[in-house]
């Protein structure tokens, strides 16, 4: 049975019932996540928050009603209720010592490989500083198209973006059950799961709360993106004191196994692309990626075809031999420009700065 205590790196998803009540912010519930979060910190581990709220608190400020929102309340909401969710989460981090920050993002934002890129480099600068991201998806200016529509979907894709080992759901239930736990009294928990199979699928009702938008549905969903990346995840009662600590504690949950780790999941997935261009490298280029280095413009000497940013190009050496593939983090043309330069000289060839890597080591499959 999976757990915390080996976690490395996790990602909390915290729903919109657990932080507000009536139009307010649930601080004492919130304290006690601080203290959470604190003594996972503790442990040296990597903690990245995905929390619903602006908009529930957003409603209770501006007094609006707590029913289905036409599409610009809810964005006014969101706008008004960012601010003090955000605040809020600073508040109760300042007693341990920890540094918040806030990230909103869309679904094109994971979906678009460029952004994707952008938005992985900045969450693993945030976590290699020690903050705690607080990540929402960014009701203020999505719109139906560019939406989740849920944050237990945004908390799984966040997961995988940084390689995650943990995520944790913190519900209004217990886990997964065979039947919905309140109509039905024959319905039995399930602890473990390792595949996502029809049964499974079947098994998933309706939302509980009425300011939540994620049922069991969206969990499953989450529970197979979560799975496919190498990333354990559990749903958990969210709504007791010290819910992860309770979680730490053996409290019912239902965990979801994957199969491969994440580091081997996401080279599998970018071993798996075809590439759309070549950057050949000489052999000293070669020899520091042998020792798990990233790619640094200086080590390419030749760039071949047409590519975005974030797309895959292959790896070469100076005989032509495949070394390797690779998420670029330069389009071709700026490839070209800026090959065999040293890293301080990119800003001055290209006239902005850019990544000190061409192709960072946790994007490269050898």
């Amino acid at each position: 049975m999976a757990t915390l205590k080996d976690a490395k790196r996790v990602v909390i998803k915290i729903g919109s019932a657990l932080l507000v009540e009536s139009g307010d912010l649930r601080k004492a519930w919130l304290t006690g996540l601080a203290e959470d979060v604190a003594m996972l910190k503790a442990r040296g581990m990597d903690v990245i928050i995905v929390s619903s709220g602006s908009i529930a608190l957003g409603r209770g400020v501006l007094n609006l009603p707590v029913k289905d929102l036409p599409l610009e309340q809810s964005q006014a909401c969101a706008s008004v209720g960012q601010i003090r969710l955000a605040r809020a989460y600073q508040d109760s981090f300042d007693a341990h010592g920890i540094i918040a920050s806030q990230v909103l993002l869309t679904l094109d934002d994971t979906e678009d490989r460029r952004r994707y890129l952008n938005a992985r480099a900045s969450l693993e600068a945030l976590l290699a500083l020690g903050v705690v991201p607080i990540v929402n998806e960014n009701d203020t200016i999505a719109t139906d198209e560019i939406r989740y529509g849920d944050n237990d979907r945004l908390a799984a894709q966040i997961a995988v973006t940084v390689d995650a080992d943990t995520l944790v759901l913190l519900s209004d239930i217990d886990g997964l059950y065979t039947a919905n736990p309140n109509t039905d009294p024959t319905a039995k928990h399930i602890a473990q799961v390792s595949e996502i199979t029809p049964d499974i699928e079947n098994m998933a009702g309706d939302p509980i709360s009425g300011l939540s938008k994620g049922g069991m549905k969206t969990k499953i969903l989450a529970a197979k993106t979560a799975m496919a990346g190498g990333c354990a995840m559990a749903i958990t009662q969210g709504a007791v004191d010290r819910p992860l600590q309770a979680l730490d504690n053996g409290a019912m949950a239902t965990w979801f196994l994957p199969s491969v780790d994440p580091k081997r999941a996401r080279k599998n997935w970018i071993g798996a692309m075809k590439s759309k261009g070549t950057l050949t490298v000489d052999a000293g280029a070669i020899h520091a990626l042998n020792k798990g280095n990233s790619l640094l413009p200086a080590g390419v000497t030749e760039v071949s075809g047409q590519f975005g940013r974030g797309e895959p190009v292959e790896i070469v050496g100076p005989d032509a031999v495949r070394v390797g593939l690779g998420l670029t983090r330069y389009t071709s043309d700026e490839a070209r420009a800026i090959k065999g330069a040293k890293t301080q000289d990119i800003q001055t060839i290209l006239g902005h700065s850019g990544r000190a890597a061409m192709i960072h080591r946790d994007d490269m499959v050898l």
